[in-house]
C-alpha cells in the first residue's frame, strides 16, 4: 500500500505525459524559427562561400566564365604542392611571404599586447586625472580609418619626413624606409662587421630559400609597417585590458598589501592570473589579426621592396585577381587559414591552467547520495 501510495504521489506530481511533451516540442520548435533567419544567411553568405573558394582551389579557373562547369580544368591538390614542394616562383613567393609575416607577428603580437596592459594600468590608476582625456586619446587610432592612418604614415616616414627630420637632430642620418630592402638582422650583423653572408647560409636551405634569407629579420620596410600597427591596435586591446582589470576585486589588492607584498608582486601574482582569460583573448585577436595583415600592405608598399613586405593575404589577392591564377589564390587563403588555426590552438594549449583537472575519458558515473545508500 505504501508503494502504491508513492507511485500514485509521484505520477500525480509528474502531471500527464501528453501535454507536457507537446510544449517541450513547441518550444524547440519556436527555437529553431527564432535561430532559422541566422543559420540561413550564414550559410549563404559564409559557410557557402567557403566551399566555393574550396572548389576554386582545386581548380585552374582564370576568372573568365564560370568556375563550376565542365570547361574549368580540374588540377585537384596541384595547386597546394606547388607551394611547398616544386621548385618554382610560386613556392619562393609563398615562402617570402610566411617568413615576412612570422617577423610580423613575434614583432607585433607581444609589443601591442604589453604596451596594451600598460595603457591599461595607467588608465586605471585611481589617482590619474583626466581618465577620460586618456582613454579616448590612447583609444582614438583604433578607430580611425587604416587607410587614412596609412598614408599619414607614409608621410612620416619619406624620406624628407618628420621621422628622418627627428633623428637628424640626434646626429642620425635616417634611411630611405620603403626603399630599402635590407633585414634588421642583417643590418646588425653589418654594424659589428659581418659584411658578407657565410657560405653555410647561402648554399642551401628549406622551402626554397636560403638560410642567410629565413634570418634575415623584418626589413627597414616592415618595421614602418609594424610601428603603425602598433600604435593603431593598442587602443582597443587597451580597453579589453581595462575591463578586465577593473573586474578585479579590490579586497584581494589590498589583503597583499597587508601581507608586505611589492608592486611588481601584486601585478604578478594576483592580477595577472586573474586576468588570464583577456590575455588569451587578446593573444588570440592579435594572432589571427597579423596573419591576416592586408589593408597597410596595399596602401603603403604593396609587397615592395624586393617582396620584403610581401604577406600570404596580400600574395592571395595579388595572385588572384592581378595575375588571374584564382585557384592558387584561393590555395594560398585556405593554407593561411590553417596555419592560423592549428598557431591558436598551440596557443590556448600552452597557456592552459596546469592545474586543473583532466575529465577522465569513458561514461560518468552518476554518485549516489549518502543518505540513499542505507
Amino acid at each position: 500500500m505504501a508503494t502504491e501510495a508513492l507511485a500514485g504521489a509521484a505520477i500525480a506530481q509528474a502531471g500527464p505525459p501528453g501535454p507536457g511533451r507537446g510544449i517541450r516540442s513547441n518550444e524547440n520548435m519556436a527555437g529553431w524559427l527564432f535561430v532559422a533567419p541566422v543559420i540561413v544567411i550564414l550559410g549563404l553568405f559564409l559557410l557557402l562561400p567557403i566551399l566555393m573558394a574550396l572548389w576554386v582551389s582545386l581548380t585552374d579557373w582564370n576568372g573568365q566564365g564560370s568556375p563550376f562547369t565542365g570547361k574549368v580544368p580540374f588540377v585537384g591538390g596541384e595547386n597546394y604542392t606547388r607551394l611547398f614542394s616544386e621548385d618554382g616562383l610560386a613556392r619562393r613567393d609563398f615562402m617570402t611571404s610566411i617568413r615576412n609575416n612570422v617577423y610580423y607577428v613575434v614583432i607585433v603580437v607581444p609589443t601591442q599586447t604589453v604596451l596594451a596592459l600598460a595603457l591599461a594600468l595607467v588608465v586605471n590608476n585611481r589617482m590619474l586625472k583626466g581618465k577620460g582625456f586618456f582613454r579616448t586619446a590612447f583609444y582614438f587610432p583604433s578607430v580611425t580609418s587604416s587607410v587614412a592612418i596609412s598614408v599619414v604614415f607614409l608621410f612620416m616616414f619619406a624620406n624628407s619626413g618628420a621621422v628622418n627630420a627627428l633623428l637628424r637632430l640626434f646626429g642620425i642620418d635616417g634611411p630611405q624606409w620603403f626603399a630599402d630592402s635590407r633585414g634588421v638582422l642583417h643590418l646588425l650583423l653589418g654594424a659589428v662587421g659581418v659584411d658578407s653572408p657565410p657560405a653555410a647560409l647561402t648554399a642551401g636551405g628549406p622551402f626554397g630559400l636560403t638560410w642567410w634569407d629565413w634570418l634575415a629579420g623584418p626589413s627597414v620596410a616592415m618595421i614602418s609597417i609594424i610601428s603603425l600597427v602598433v600604435w593603431t591596435t593598442s587602443g582597443t586591446f587597451m580597453l579589453m585590458f581595462l575591463a578586465a582589470l577593473q573586474n578585479v576585486p579590490v579586497a584581494l589588492d589590498e589583503a597583499s598589501i597587508l601581507d608586505g607584498a611589492t608592486r611588481w608582486q601584486r601585478f604578478r601574482h594576483v592580477t595577472l592570473p586573474l586576468i588570464k582569460p583577456t590575455t588569451f583573448l587578446v593573444l588570440t585577436l592579435g594572432l589571427i589579426g597579423s596573419w591576416q595583415v592586408f589593408d597597410q600592405v596595399y596602401v603603403m608598399s604593396q609587397g615592395e621592396p624586393a617582396k620584403t613586405t610581401l604577406t600570404p593575404a596580400y600574395l592571395s589577392y595579388r595572385t588572384a585577381f592581378r595575375d588571374f591564377d584564382y585557384g592558387s589564390g584561393a590555395a594560398i587563403s585556405f593554407v593561411l587559414f590553417l596555419i592560423i588555426i592549428v598557431l591558436t590552438l598551440v596557443q590556448r594549449r600552452v597557456m592552459a591552467d596546469r592545474d586543473e583537472p583532466r575529465p577522465r575519458r569513458g561514461r560518468w558515473r552518476r554518485r549516489v547520495p549518502e543518505g540513499s545508500q542505507t
